[in-house]
């Protein structure tokens, strides 16, 4: 074994031992890998959206960068990793000036490892390099181009009033016109989730000692209970039908628990009853409140008659009161593969009155093809793709088109269904010679021609 290759295997090997499988991630056939750093925010950090209602949002975590990596065989003797760098929240210029300071590392420690240095800048140093700071701009949607116009901007024109070429190497992987606010406060959600299930909690009713994966916490008050105590309560009340009233233990507290947290703690038969009886309750009482369906929040919120639309007055997140996704206007609710495969069993069961509804939410041609072809097969050759590696099927709802198996986690096109490296993913659409050259956002709709401009990033 070469020096080089010595190197190589003791840095990786190093790597692997210090940070966990979601942090680094080795390459099966390749001396490389793929880094996620999590960008170290300060306390009280917020983000806000131009021209928001809300001005700005707290946030503890934003998605990681992803540094995608091959070692060359003369690596780190004479040549320097070749990698990519890849972004939910950065602009491509912030990215390409990030890749600048990757190869500036690089040159100052030739000759040494380079990796860890890299990662502990990502992690570290990244708001002050880019001079980000509380609070934190984040980009809207940039709106659809229309047709003649350049699908490509492949230059931006830089404070000083210079061009310069952006890093073919720097990644964004959001489609430029999706509203990237949600997917930010998703994340810092559930990363907030997961801090909560790693500390130690006393529960309020048989006082004992257990971690928060054990505990369920009322998002109102903040009170916290275990989950055996909760299951057991909530049982009681559901079998009494009393699922209006799933309030906080606590004397005097009015925090009610939301349905998701309800549905952790009881059977299937038993959620289903809860989900019948509170569903029943509200449409006979006509109610014009429901909760803000994100789930760090789930704040009461008023909407108009014969409206579909709610707007939380916490965090202004606008949802459909249907779906509880966000909301779409005129366009009939997208049902999930779960809701759509349990659709016609509800449908040809429910009501005139559930029938209504399920139109009203899903649209009656939706209805009646789910009714229709039973979600056969041909549902699932029309909008599916199988995975490359195991055959998986894969349902691509936005995105650009580098996918993920959900079930072996092998990257592939989804054009053209190549299987693509988890070291340099990205090559397949930046390589001249490959049929899916400058394609990775290609198909995201119908208009071909529009794509992102980094002019809007500035």
């Amino acid at each position: 074994m070469s020096d080089d290759q010595e190197a190589q295997e003791d840095e990786l090997l190093a790597l692997a031992s210090i940070y966990d499988e979601k942090e680094f991630c080795r390459a099966e056939s390749t001396q490389g890998g793929e880094i996620q750093a999590c960008v170290e925010l300060p306390k009280d950090f917020k983000i806000y959206v131009k021209g928001d209602k809300h001005p700005q949002y707290s946030v503890c975590f934003l998605p990681p960068l992803v540094l995608n990596f091959e070692l060359p065989p003369d690596y780190p003797s004479s040549s320097a990793p070749v990698f990519t760098l890849s972004s939910k929240w950065l602009s491509r210029v912030q990215l390409t000036a990030l890749c600048k300071h990757l190869d500036e590392l690089w040159q100052e420690n030739q000759g040494s490892v380079v990796l860890f240095s890299w990662i502990q800048f990502l992690k570290e140093d990244v708001l002050n390099f880019l001079s980000i700071q509380s609070p934190m701009e984040v980009a809207t949607a940039i709106p659809e181009r229309k047709k003649g116009e350049a699908t490509v901007m492949r230059e931006a024109v830089t404070e000083r009033g210079k061009k310069e070429l952006l890093d073919p190497r720097a990644i964004v992987e959001v489609d430029p016109r999706a509203d990237i606010l949600p997917q930010l406060l998703d994340f810092d959600e559930a990363q907030q989730q997961k801090v909560f299930e790693s500390k130690v909690f006393s529960c309020g009713i048989c006082f004992t000692e257990k971690l928060g994966s054990g505990c369920l916490c009322f998002k109102e008050c903040g009170h916290v209970y275990c989950k055996a105590c909760m299951s057991e309560y909530f049982q009681i009340q559901i079998r009494d039908g009393n699922v209006q009233c799933l309030n906080c233990p606590e004397p005097n507290c009015k925090s009610v628990a939301t349905p998701s947290q309800v549905k952790l703690l009881v059977d299937e038969e038993l959620f289903a009853r809860y989900d019948r009886l509170l569903l029943q309750s509200s449409l006979d009482l006509m109610a014009d409140v429901v909760y803000c369906p994100r789930k760090m929040c789930h704040t009461a919120v008023m909407v108009e008659p014969d409206s579909t639309m709610g707007i939380c007055p916490a965090c202004q997140y606008a949802f459909c009161t249907l779906c509880k996704r966000a909301y779409h206007g005129l366009s009939a609710c997208q049902a999930t593969a779960e809701e759509l495969r349990g659709m016609r069993d509800e449908y040809m069961s429910a009501s005139d009155d559930m029938k209504k509804f399920l139109e009203k939410r899903y649209g009656k041609q939706v209805i009646q093809r789910a009714v229709e072809e039973s979600f056969s097969r041909d549902w699932l050759d029309e909008n599916c793709k199988a995975c490359p590696r195991c055959g998986t099927n894969i349902q691509k709802i936005d995105g650009c088109n580098k996918m993920t198996c959900t079930s072996c986690k092998q990257y592939f096109c989804w054009l053209c269904l190549s299987l693509l490296s988890r070291g340099n993913p990205y090559s397949h659409f930046n390589n001249a010679s490959s049929p899916c050259y400058n394609q990775l956002f290609q198909g995201v709709d119908d208009d071909d021609d529009a794509f992102w401009s980094d002019e809007e990033d500035l």
